[in-house]
């Protein structure tokens, strides 16, 4: 008789975040999981899942790391692709280019019912040592919950390099050898995609750096313990075509067997 599947907890706001669940699902179900979808109006209890997925979206409340809020004048800049290159982004990945184009319409605010639910579940993850993969703010929030700050407007890290926002993978970062991260993607220079205005700061207790890209903005965060707690600043859910993005979630899933074995 074979073995249920694994169920995955996958975290989203109550409006909004169609795009990240589905294909987070997706991306859940391709490695062997079963998605569940989280969200303040429709909680789940954390001893009816296996593993977490802390979704992205809305900008992490500074209140949460003891910072004042800073004014912000454009909540998502558009530095698109040449013209050209535009063009054979669509050509080649017309859905992500159509998703990419949605995002950048709309505002990243806060969500204050987001952020209680959300810090509540990493903690009780944490506690019980599940398997737990953060995706750009979900590594924010993970590294918050740690006690870690944030910086909370990135644009100052650009003045030598340029400030890539894409849903296409243009962004090389390079990985610690060493790293769970390393190993579970194979590699230690990947490209990825880049959806963020806030990265991390300050890091958190029990948390240590694997990633990062050439301006020094921290892509990759994990747990220093044997737990599989692995936070990314990019969203491999919205790179399905890429080998070592499936493997992130594959490595989620099979975390949980070896959590019962």
């Amino acid at each position: 008789m074979s073995r249920p599947r694994p169920r995955i907890g996958v975290t989203g706001p109550d409006k909004g975040g169609l795009s990240a669940w589905l294909f987070t699902a997706w991306a859940v179900r391709r490695a062997g999981g079963r998605p569940v979808r989280i969200r303040p109006r429709s909680p789940h209890p954390i001893d009816r899942i296996d593993a977490l997925i802390i979704g992205g979206g809305a900008d992490v409340s500074p209140d949460l790391y003891g910072a004042e809020p800073l004014p912000r004048l454009d909540s998502f800049k558009d530095h698109s692709l040449p013209g050209w290159r535009r063009l054979g982004g669509i050509v080649m990945f017309p859905l992500l280019f159509i998703i990419r184009r949605l995002l950048t319409t709309k505002t990243s605010g806060l969500n204050e019912a987001r952020d209680t639910l959300e810090k509540d579940l990493i903690a009780a993850a944490l506690e019980r040592g599940m398997p737990l993969l953060g995706i750009c703010r979900g590594m924010q929030l993970l590294n918050v919950v740690a006690g870690g700050s944030l910086h909370q407007d990135i644009e100052g890290f650009y003045e030598e390099y340029p400030a890539i926002r894409s849903v296409l993978p243009r962004k090389r970062i390079e990985i610690e050898g060493h790293s769970r991260l390393a190993k579970t993607l194979v590699t230690t220079r990947i490209r990825v995609n880049a959806l963020h205005s806030q990265a991390i700061d300050r890091l958190g207790e029990g948390l240590t750096v694997c990633a990062r890209e050439a301006s020094g903005v921290i892509q990759a965060i994990e747990r220093t313990t044997e737990q599989f707690a692995i936070g990314v600043q990019w969203h491999p859910e919205y790179l399905p075509q890429r080998p070592e993005q499936r493997a992130l979630f594959r490595s989620l899933v099979r975390a949980v067997a070896a959590e019962d074995s």
